[in-house]
């Protein structure tokens, strides 16, 4: 499965994100020189910005690589796979597909049992929403597949089914009709129901046995399709021996010629009450669908493919991100400028902070805003710690002062202001309180060196803390991380005598009665049995490799 669903597109984005490179260059050359022209250097850098002459290498990075990001997103990235799930209708189908030596014959070209299988896919292919199981006869009925939507286990076994799938020679249409109406009942679909058999009508038991059957299928409501493969004129049986390829005998020695007999399905679709399909007919797949198309469909979910996931998000999310700040920054550093408060996003440890966004009044506050934003965590915790020393006690300057000690690692000095700031009458204020508090507490728990039922009090708080953040802001994607992550840290700390419960075996009479573990959903039993199908078809095929001699033939076993 390729990565992209267009990898020309990987060689555009590079050139594109050079390109790109190169235009922001150009285009700050280009403002140098018409800023130049206005007079002398030194008097134009008095007059004009300082950034007018500042090399614009970050933002020539931030959109080459927002090209790059975009272009591949544009190029359909994709890995991993992801199934298609498509709602249907169908019926319950139930294919039983003659495998004796007989289906060896070249008179249908290539031969007989290739014909029947060329049939069969293209009946699946114009069937999206029916079940299908498949059933293997000779001289006896084996079940190949249940009653399943699994594309793959079907092509699995269809593409293995020879005459060695069953073991035992000759041909019984008797029981495969028998066993294909047990099948069909069995099952508990709200649609009718549909057997086709297909074979060469080569059959050696009573005919008046395949017309019971055949009857019995009609009384349980079961439609019934026969379809015809070979010609009258019949044809030689060819089988490998050893490296050569020899023609069928009897037990006479005598060559044999198997022959189609199609008053054999004939009986048996009359019996029914179904459709006999002639050997001679074209298309026979779409006359057997013809066929059932009058049947009652059940709506179901059906598999229509997999297909790798579509990971273009990844590229462009990222992308979309850097042409914001490319956007916004200017903007920042406008209002920066005039003195307007910062919010500076801070991250600790893979963990989320809530920024210092609380600036006041005040020469204290504001310069302990400025050291915030330039990354000065301790002194903008002295600057606002000075301001509440001079008797500036509102809720802000302590929600500041401990967001500013949780960013500069003063995790245990943090607490007392954010607590204290928690009891604020603003709503706002008190989620951002909360948020940094439950914060403080998840790291101590996860870095300091305590007992275990200390870290576990602790990392509990925490948890407690974000239950009452989530419940102010449930869509709050930082506080649901965070909470995880505690929960997380929380349950990796069971005590040792729990430990030891749960390392000794426990006596049965013990245990309290439980109720029954519950049943099985529909597609869980339907992954259940399309994973025994598949082992089933890997012992058959390993069957098959093994040269094991043949045993001697009696009677007629084609």
């Amino acid at each position: 499965m390729q990565l992209f669903d267009w990898p020309w597109m990987i060689g555009v984005a590079v050139i594109a994100a050079l390109a790109m490179a190169w235009e922001v260059r150009a285009a700050y050359q280009r403002r140098v020189g018409r800023v130049s022209r206005l007079g002398a250097r030194p008097l134009v850098m008095r007059l004009v910005p300082a950034s007018a002459f500042r090399v614009p290498g970050g933002r020539a990075i931030r959109l080459s690589l927002t090209v790059l990001l975009s272009a591949i997103a544009l190029a359909g990235p994709r890995w991993g796979e992801e199934t298609t799930v498509m709602r249907g209708e169908g019926i319950d189908v139930v294919l039983a597909l003659d495998a004796s030596l007989s289906m060896l014959a070249t008179d249908d070209r290539p031969n007989r049992l290739e014909r029947l299988k060329q049939e069969v896919r293209r009946l699946r292919a114009a069937s999206r929403g029916d079940r299908f199981a498949l059933l293997a006869f000779a001289g006896r009925s084996y079940i190949l597949s249940p009653l399943t939507v699994d594309d793959g286990a079907l092509d699995l076994f269809l593409d293995n089914l020879d005459p060695s799938i069953v073991g035992q020679g000759g041909s019984s249409i008797s029981r495969a009709i028998n066993q294909g109406t047990d099948l069909l009942e069995a099952s508990r679909s709200a649609g009718d129901r549909a057997l086709v058999v297909m074979s060469d009508g080569e059959a050696f038991e009573e005919r008046a046995e395949i017309v019971a059957a055949a009857e019995r299928a009609a009384k349980a409501g079961i439609s019934v399709v026969t379809v015809g493969f070979g010609t009258e004129a019949g044809s030689t049986i060819p089988i490998r021996e050893g490296d050569r390829i020899v023609q069928k005998r009897d037990e006479n020695d005598q060559v044999v010629v198997t022959r189609y007999e199609p008053e054999t399905l004939a009986a048996a679709a009359n019996a029914a009450q179904g459709t006999f399909i002639d050997a001679a007919a074209t298309d026979k797949a779409t006359r057997i669908r013809r066929a059932l198309q009058s049947l009652r469909a059940t709506a179901r979910q059906v598999e229509s493919g997999r297909n790798g996931t579509p990971r273009f998000q990844l590229f462009l999310l990222p992308a979309l991100l850097l042409l914001l700040i490319d956007t916004t920054g200017p903007l920042r550093r406008k209002l920066a400028t005039a003195g307007g408060a910062r919010a500076v996003p801070a991250a600790a440890a893979g963990l989320v902070l809530l920024a210092n966004g609380c600036a006041l009044p005040g020469a204290a506050v504001t310069s302990g805003a400025d050291q915030y934003a330039g990354g000065q965590y301790a002194r903008a915790a002295a600057s606002y710690r000075e301001a509440i020393g001079d008797g500036d006690q509102r809720p802000q300057v302590l929600y500041n002062l401990g967001t500013a000690l949780l960013a500069a690692d003063s995790l245990e000095k943090s607490l007392e202001p954010l607590e204290r700031s928690a009891l604020s009458e603003s709503t706002e204020l008190r989620y951002r309180a909360l948020f940094n508090l439950g914060l403080a507490q998840l790291r101590i728990g996860r870095e300091s060196a305590r007992d275990a039922d200390s870290t576990r009090r602790i990392l509990g708080t925490a948890v407690e803390l974000y239950k009452r953040v989530l419940l102010m802001r449930p869509d709050d994607v930082d506080a649901k991380w965070n909470y995880e992550l505690a929960l997380n840290e929380l349950s990796q700390l069971s005590s040792p005598s729990q430990r030891e419960q749960d390392q000794q075996p426990q006596d049965p009479r013990d245990t309290p009665d439980q109720p029954p573990p519950p049943s099985l959903g529909r597609d869980q039993a339907e992954q259940l049995l399309s994973s025994a199908a598949r082992e089933e078809q890997a012992v058959q095929g390993r069957k098959q490799r093994e040269a094991r001699p043949t045993p001697a033939r009696r009677g007629k076993d084609w």
